[in-house]
């Protein structure tokens, strides 16, 4: 493995974990911030809106999941790809704690 696997691995986690606030927002119909929204990040963007945003997530983590060459068989990459779900789940708690007092 290389370098570029693990940096793919991590990033990989970081856009899984990044689907699931973004795709059960929008599918049960609330408004959830995107980086489309207004200020980016911190309005809030329609369901519609955020469910796209999430099934691309979906697409580029799939992609760099493949990337990472992440398997079972390859305890490191697993580790790496956790890394990256426990990393952008972090900075959402704190980013994200404040949004309804908007």
């Amino acid at each position: 493995m290389t370098t570029l696997n693990y940096i793919a691995s991590f990033f990989a986690g970081a856009f899984f974990a990044n689907v699931v606030p973004h795709f059960v927002h929008g599918a049960s119909g609330d408004p959830f911030p995107t980086p489309f929204a207004n200020p980016p990040g911190k309005g809030l963007s329609s369901p519609t809106v955020n469910v796209l945003w999430s099934l691309v997530n979906l697409v580029i983590g799939f992609l760099l999941f493949r990337r990472g060459q992440v398997s079972t068989r390859n305890i490191a990459s697993l580790v790496v790809f956790f890394a990256g779900i426990t990393a952008i789940s972090l900075v959402h708690s704190i980013h994200f704690r404040e949004k309804h007092s908007r």
